[in-house]
């Protein structure tokens, strides 16, 4: 390079030089044209290699792209529930308010706040005294009245006789009869306000009204309580079993059995992760209209809540078995791709495209994606079960890509950090 230099600039000044007398700068200007031809053509033979020459490389050409490393599994075919998903509201189907249905005082609270109660148990102890003391008093007057009842008794026997001996008029017999008679009422009378007086009694005792859980204390030991007290000593409310109310939409359940009136469909509700399985139990109603403001019904399921995992008041996800797909094809959901033209995967193939048998590649398929549950989706249309798809090495695959079948393919190479960011 450093010679092709010289010999341009030596030649140059030879040509101005002689640019003063030029009838003697035209040999000059053909020499110095060989000289750089010759030069240049020295050059390039230097940098330019023969493909037969001892010593020399030929031209590198492209070498072949090493198989793509890619994970496949085998499209299953087994029972593929068909299910509905929609969040729900826990609800309880009984929640009570306890009140006093007396006034008086409160002289005991016999629970703990959390506690679980069974239907009858004692929950607090209202002033009894007062009521005891009138229900005393209502069997007095009945004793009272009692004694009239006998007096009267004996004194209607007595003109009853005398009356056979015309020592009495039938009209003073006719009065103690009427005397007797009402005796008789008031002595029910009396009852009736001894049993109203015992029922008064029995409400200084208040009962849990049916077996749950009670919440907190809303009524302190010593206050004053009264029946129309808009305030409850405590709220109770069942946990087992329990409900949960979903709304789906109108048209997906107008699809399914449940239209049919099939209302015992199982139904599984999870927490909000999706994974955690709460409980399981069977829908018991739809409701009978459909909401026009957002075109969705309303369903109610029951669940035991054996491990109280189901508080009322708190969001589950569900999922209603509508239906069971007995020969469904399922894929991994990592293997399903998303394209301009639609769902599809890779699906590996013994060979190459190009007609030979060694090895394998992918071919890219359209199919019809249904539900997807569990890590897996349901494919329509467009696979059958046992073919391979490639469930991860996805970012190297076009059609006809050839692969290598591993267990773990290689991570995607990363982008370069910029020059800024690398460590000095």
């Amino acid at each position: 390079m450093r010679g092709f230099a010289w010999g341009l600039v030596a030649g140059l000044t030879v040509a101005v030089g002689t640019l003063v007398a030029w009838p003697q700068a035209v040999p000059v200007l053909a020499s110095v044209r060989e000289q750089l031809q010759t030069q240049w053509q020295e050059r390039w033979a230097a940098r330019r290699p023969s493909p037969g020459e001892p010593g020399r490389e030929a031209e590198p050409r492209p070498a072949p792209a090493d198989p793509a490393r890619v994970a496949v599994e085998a499209a299953r075919s087994g029972e593929v529930p068909i299910t509905l998903s929609g969040i729900g509201t826990v609800q309880a189907y009984n929640t009570i308010s306890v009140r006093s249905r007396i006034d008086g005082e409160v002289t005991r609270i016999l629970f703990r706040e959390g506690q679980d109660v069974k239907a009858g148990e004692p929950l607090a102890i209202i002033d009894p005294r007062p009521l005891q003391a009138q229900l005393d008093q209502q069997e007095a007057t009945r004793l009272k009245d009692q004694a009239l009842l006998d007096g009267a008794l004996l004194d209607l026997q007595r003109s009853e006789a005398l009356v056979l001996k015309s020592f009495a008029s039938q009209q003073q017999v006719d009065q103690q009869r009427a005397l007797v008679a009402q005796y008789r009422a008031q002595i029910k009378s009396d009852e009736a306000q001894i049993a109203y007086a015992r029922t008064q009694l029995a409400y200084t005792t208040i009962a849990a009204p049916l077996t749950g859980r009670t919440g907190m204390r809303l009524v302190d030991q010593g206050n004053y309580v009264r029946a129309g007290d808009a305030a409850a000593i405590v709220v109770v409310t069942q946990l087992q079993p329990i409900s949960v109310v979903f709304t789906l939409p109108a048209s997906a359940v107008a699809r399914s059995r449940l239209s049919l009136g099939e209302v015992r469909a199982p139904v599984r509700v999870f927490a909000a992760d999706e994974r955690t399985l709460l409980d399981a139990g069977t829908v018991e109603l739809v409701d009978n209209q459909v909401d026009p403001a957002t075109g969705t019904i309303k369903l109610k399921a029951s669940f035991p809540n054996a491990q109280l995992t189901l508080w009322p008041g708190n969001f589950v996800n569900g999922r209603i078995t509508v239906d069971i797909r007995p020969q469904g094809v399922t894929i991994p959901l990592t293997a399903l791709r998303h394209g301009p033209r639609g769902d599809f995967v890779f699906v590996a193939l013994e060979g190459q495209k190009d007609g030979r048998k060694d090895g394998f590649h992918v071919a890219t398929r359209s199919i019809t994606p249904g539900q997807a549950s569990g890590g897996r989706v349901l494919v329509e249309k467009g696979l059958k079960a046992g073919e391979r798809v490639v469930t991860e090495g996805h970012y190297r695959l076009e059609n006809g890509t050839p692969v290598t079948l591993v267990d773990k393919p290689e991570p995607p190479p990363r982008p370069a950090e910029p020059a800024s960011r690398r460590p000095s």
